[in-house]
């Protein structure tokens, strides 16, 4: 390439009838100034396109670092949602569980109470017979003690002035032996504790 110093130094043959060496110059001198001028331009515009060529690789480097970026976000949301569905699936499965033994333990305790209600059923009937064996023990007693009291002529004219009427009762109907009410009875005339 030609530089602007090569055209200022340019020397031209003399020709008898040739252009004026003025004229020449000054086209020279004026040729010169613009090619000067483009050559700085030229340099400038080389300057500011490494420039701009750092700048885009900068960027580029930059929008890869983003893509990286969002390809790692992209991937941690998708660990966290993963992380986030296995603990909701345990905590639902734990919840289950413990719904499951509230109504185990409910299930226990309800046929615990209906176990001691059947055993308090069974004491009370038991109570019962033995209550009622008694009393009519003690009343066979009376029966017996009374009969026994207005056997006694002194008692029958006692009776005959006051105008008592003997009571009349009822036969005692005793339980049969084979029945539990039966065998309670025997127990206590025997002594045994039921």
């Amino acid at each position: 390439m030609i530089t602007p110093l090569e055209i200022q130094n340019k020397e031209f043959n003399k020709v008898v009838r040739g252009y004026k060496e003025e004229e020449v110059d000054g086209f020279l001198d004026l040729l010169t100034m613009d090619f000067e001028k483009l050559l700085e331009e030229n340099q400038r515009l080389k300057e500011q396109l490494k420039g701009m060529n750092s700048e885009l690789a900068r960027y580029k480097n930059n929008e890869s670092t983003v893509l990286e970026t969002l390809e790692a976000a992209k991937a941690l949301m998708g660990d966290i949602s993963a992380s986030a569905e296995k603990r909701a699936e345990i905590l639902l499965k734990n919840a289950e569980l413990d719904a499951e033994l509230i109504t185990r333990e409910a299930r226990e305790s309800v046929e615990r109470l209906q176990e001691e209600s059947n055993t308090l059923r069974n004491r009370l009937n038991v109570f019962r017979t033995r209550y009622r064996t008694l009393l009519e023990a003690e009343l066979e007693k009376f029966d017996v003690l009374g009969a026994e009291l207005f056997a006694d002529k002194d008692m029958e004219d006692l009776r005959n002035i006051m105008d008592i009427k003997p009571v009349q009762t009822a036969p005692v109907r005793l339980p049969e032996e084979n029945s539990f009410a039966g065998r309670t009875l025997l127990n206590i005339r025997k002594g045994e504790e039921i």
